[in-house]
Formats: structure tokens, sequence, C-alpha cells
């Protein structure tokens, strides 16, 4: 396995170096840090800490899929740059890929928070996704090379690139696997927004997608005048 790790930025320069450093660990062929024009010295302090660095128009599918184009991996894992995996989690991904009718998956979260609302967070994300299919960006996606060129990559939206990508797998019947990581969550939306807020949020997200809102009019709903950042 050739595995490329793609991480996401946009003025994330309090954290990058370490994030980088982390996934390192996990042995990738690289790290392509996929830059949205950050204004705080991001993409010097990623090089710097041994990732290529992209810069692509902001948005969260524009960066994955910029990042995703300059890879040279077989296997992609597209991590947000508030998550962290542990080092075993490269075995993970290569023992679920033995599985020829496997195509991708996600890891189960541990968001670095002692309150015990966040274990049953973890609980019903990790339900989420062995029952309907649907991992989100921030349980750490990753997927063979040929399944994600094959749909064309990441929908280039504001908002809900993950969800659209994964509608994308069920709808081709492709299999997907949640394995135990952990990846380790930064809590510090939950911790802005509040956790009941910000799932209702998401919750209303996803009503509105289903109802045919498209996700960059969804997006103003959600961050008005800005580019989303992880959810």
């Amino acid at each position: 396995m050739r595995l490329s790790i793609v991480i996401p930025t946009l003025n994330e320069a309090a954290g990058i170096e370490q994030n980088i450093q982390r996934a390192l660990v996990l042995q990738p062929v690289e790290v392509v840090v996929a830059d949205g024009q950050s204004t705080d010295g991001t993409s010097d302090l990623a090089r710097s800490a041994g990732a290529m660095v992209v810069t692509s128009e902001r948005g969260r599918g524009r960066q994955l899929n910029a990042g995703a184009r300059a890879a040279t991996g077989d296997v992609f894992l597209f991590l947000h740059a508030d998550c962290w995996l542990e080092p075993q989690a490269a075995q993970q991904i290569e023992a679920a890929l033995q599985d020829e009718m496997v195509i991708g998956g996600a890891f189960q979260q541990r968001i670095d928070h002692d309150r015990p609302v966040f274990r049953w967070l973890e609980r019903g994300n990790a339900a989420r996704v062995r029952w309907r299919r649907m991992p989100y960006g921030d349980q750490g996606i990753f997927v063979r090379r040929s399944a994600f060129e094959a749909i064309g990559g990441f929908a280039e939206v504001r908002l809900m690139e993950d969800v659209l990508l994964m509608r994308d797998f069920r709808r081709r019947g492709w299999r997907i696997e949640l394995l135990p990581g952990p990846i380790h969550v930064d809590p510090r939306r939950w911790l802005k927004h509040g956790v009941i807020r910000q799932t209702l949020r998401n919750w209303t997200l996803l009503a509105g997608l289903k109802l045919g809102i498209s996700p960059n009019r969804l997006a103003e709903f959600y961050s008005p005048n800005s580019v989303v950042p992880g959810r």
C-alpha cells in the first residue's frame, strides 16, 4: 500500500506542525497540505515540517481535490487539520483493503475531552457509519485512489463534500469499513458552539440537503460570509 495523507488547511498555524509530525508516523509516501490561501503562515510551517504544500481556492472540496491530484499514492487518507491518528491506523487500513470488495472507510473517534456527552457522540457517530455507511470527514476518510477517481473526487462545494462523496459510494453499492483507530478529534467546535446546538445544526444541514437545498446555500446558513471549517 502506498498511502498519501491529504490535510486541508485554512489558518491552522497553531497546530499544523504537530499534526504533520503525527501524520508522518503513519509512514505515508507523502503528506500533502492543501491550503486555502491561509494568511497566518500555515503553508511555510507545513513545508518546514516535511509536507508537500499545494494551494487552491478556499473550500474544502476544492482543496481536497487539489491535494489528491498532487498525491502519488494508491490510497488516500483525508484528515481534517484538527484530527490525528495513532500509528496503528496505517496497518488497519492496509488490512481492511486486503478485501478487494472494500473501497475505503473511516475510524472510530476519540474526542479529546472528558465530558461524558462526548462518549455518546463517539458511539452515535460510529453507529452512523456501521448502519448508514455515512462517515464524516472528522472520522478520517480513506479510499482507494481508483474508486476516488472513478467518481470524480469530491464535489467542489463549501460544505458537506464528505456527505456527497459517501452518497456516491452508497449509490454504487461500494463497501466501506469502520476501523478501530482511534482518530483523535479536537473538541473545539463543540466547546465553542455547544454540543446540543452543534448537533442540531448538523441535523438541520442534512435535512436541508435532503430537501434539495444546495450545499453552497447551506454554507451561508452555517457560517455566513466565511468558508466553513471542519464540521
